[in-house]
């Protein structure tokens, strides 16, 4: 097992491993209703619309940002009353990108199986995708607090623009790595981060909201770059998509940064051929890897999240001791951790 193979299998153990599912444990009857609104606020007299949102939402996933915001509430002394709507606003905000990204992306497969648009069409797929957006607003709405819909109808509007900004810089090799960041931050961390701060209101304590920001920016940018790297060396069948989309669709992420401003001008230009004029062979996938191991590109990508993972575990120190800080505190190395 080589350093990176090692560190997409948790290096920390269970403990790290299984950070997930003990946070989820502790928000367990919290995330039940979430479940449920979820449920209520995807139905609607057109049959394709529960249709197709229950086909992805019952593809599972690992709930993440939701969870984040139940436990972000309980760590501030919330006692799940407001959180639960505030989490199912986070997650069909969530849900609604997944859809809208597989088109722009012409994915096919979605977290094991054929993504929502390989079964119902493009179409279809950014119209219910909007759908759970304006259902997302709806519950907002309904929980009265303008912060709240400041908070999250503005991360929604930066995951907009992360996404074009990522069509911007796909295929383009000039890419550095603060654009990437700017990219991830946009896309992934802007709702990890709001996640994260809106738990706080839900508990009526804003002032502890920006620590929870602080915390869920840092953990998004780790959660991402990791999702990058295990696009090269995870197993398939973990990862619940092929290995190797994102070299395929030309995307531009940490560890092609990093290998090919690291390259001889021969593997410069087997980049530009793959990456920017989008000619592939059927052992470019491989040698790519071979590329990217040999410039410890991988090994480095995993170094920089980890660096974010700390920021993330640091920003919880001035909350509450308790069990969610623990646990969120554990989720960080699990975000790195994870071959999943």
């Amino acid at each position: 097992m080589n350093a990176v193979e090692g560190q997409a299998r948790a290096v920390h153990g269970d403990t790290s491993r299984n950070a997930l599912e003990d946070l989820t444990r502790l928000v367990t009857d919290d995330l039940a209703r979430v479940n449920a609104l979820i449920l209520q606020h995807m139905q609607s007299p057109v049959a394709l619309i529960p249709q197709l949102a229950g086909y992805i939402l019952a593809a599972g996933g690992k709930r993440l940002r939701p969870v984040l915001t139940l436990a972000s509430a309980r760590l501030c002394g919330g006692d799940g009353g407001r959180s639960p709507s505030l989490a199912a606003s986070v997650e069909l905000i969530h849900t609604a990108t997944l859809l809208h990204d597989d088109v722009v992306d012409e994915s096919d497969r979605r977290r094991g199986r054929a993504s929502a648009n390989a079964v119902f069409g493009n179409e279809s797929s950014v119209l219910v995708g909007d759908f759970l957006f304006s259902r997302a607003f709806e519950l907002m709405t309904s929980d009265g607090s303008i912060d709240v819909l400041r908070i999250l109808s503005r991360a929604s509007a930066v995951i907009a623009e992360g996404e074009v900004l990522q069509l911007a810089t796909a295929n383009d090799l000039a890419t550095t790595e603060a654009s990437y960041l700017r990219v991830i931050e946009s896309k992934t961390a802007a709702l990890f981060a709001a996640a994260c701060e809106v738990g706080a209101y839900a508990a009526e304590r804003p002032d502890l909201g920006p620590p929870l920001a602080v915390f869920g920016r840092a953990l998004g940018l780790a959660f991402q770059i990791v999702d990058d790297v295990l696009d090269y060396v995870a197993s398939e069948a973990r990862l619940g998509k092929a290995i190797g989309d994102d070299f395929r669709d030309g995307k531009v992420t940490l560890p092609v940064i990093l290998a090919y401003q690291r390259g001889s001008e021969a593997e410069r230009a087997f980049w530009r051929r793959c990456i920017e004029d989008q000619e592939l062979e059927d052992a470019d996938l491989d040698h790519a890897v071979g590329l990217l191991r040999q410039h410890r590109a991988l090994d480095q990508s995993f170094e920089v999240a980890r660096g974010f993972a700390a920021q993330a575990k640091a920003a919880l120190l001035p909350l509450p001791i308790s069990p969610y800080r623990t646990a969120l505190s554990a989720v960080a190395d699990f975000c790195v951790d994870r071959d999943f």
